[in-house]
């Protein structure tokens, strides 16, 4: 009977020993998840200087300019030209009034095309609005829309300047009211 007793109390024995094993794999796995969460929220990073002798001391590596102009698809010698104030009615329909007031700067591939793109001016603006009466409200919506409609001014004022190599539209100021 006395055998009895003891393989009783082994087998309560080990029911702890699995439940405080599970309680450490627990923890274990725990620290382990916090201590990525904040390796990967920077948290840690003055840690890590620390114990790579950075000591929170950052140098910042100086770039001159020669190494940007040799730098791969940065643009040379690139030149911005701002356009007037435009203001349209939009196609809204339905007896509704809808305006849409535009600022854009175009970018311009040489700076030696700027006083043609000057000279131009008048025909780009004039291609700008003719399309821009054209468009609903709805044509403008969302980040589509302004992607579209960066896309369709770089198309125009393209074939207006057409000698000098438009690179981009750049919005300065967009409202539609």
């Amino acid at each position: 009977m006395g055998d009895d007793v003891d393989e009783i109390e082994l087998e309560g024995g080990g029911g702890r020993s699995k439940k405080l094993l599970v309680v450490v794999i627990l923890l274990v796995l725990l620290l382990l998840g916090g201590a990525a969460a904040a390796y990967f929220t920077g948290l840690l990073q003055p840690v890590i200087d620390m114990v790579t002798g950075g000591g929170g001391d950052h140098t910042e590596e100086v770039i001159s300019e020669s190494a940007i102009e040799e730098a791969p698809g940065v643009p040379q010698n690139v030149g911005f030209v701002d356009l007037p104030e435009i203001l349209v009615n939009l196609n809204a329909g339905g007896g509704k009034q809808s305006y849409l007031k535009i600022r854009v700067s175009l970018e311009v591939a040489d700076q030696s095309m700027l006083p043609q793109i000057e000279q131009m001016m008048p025909r780009i603006v004039d291609n700008f609005q003719v399309y821009l009466r054209e468009l609903r409200p709805e044509d403008l919506a969302g980040s589509e829309g302004m992607f579209r409609l960066r896309e369709e001014l770089l198309i125009r004022v393209s074939a207006a300047a057409k000698p000098a190599k438009i690179n981009d539209v750049l919005f300065k100021e967009m409202l539609v009211q």
